[in-house]
């Protein structure tokens, strides 16, 4: 009978670590999506919400003598 508990614990344990990688690839999929739909609504509004500001072409170029 012992041994028939520890079956029963060991398949519970793995029942709930399916359920949490589960959870886990489903948020990370969820993830992706709303960063594809910012994307997508950046795109459209002419703006690129996800990039920071360009620096000036001052900020790029050698000082001159």
């Amino acid at each position: 009978m012992f041994e028939h508990e520890i079956q029963q614990q060991y398949a519970a344990e793995l029942m709930r670590v399916a359920a949490a990688e589960r959870l886990a690839r489903q948020a990370a999929k969820d993830r992706r999506a709303a960063r594809r739909t910012d994307r997508r609504a950046a795109r459209t509004s002419g703006q690129n919400a996800s990039e920071g500001p360009v620096s000036s072409l001052r900020n790029r170029l050698a000082r001159a003598a």
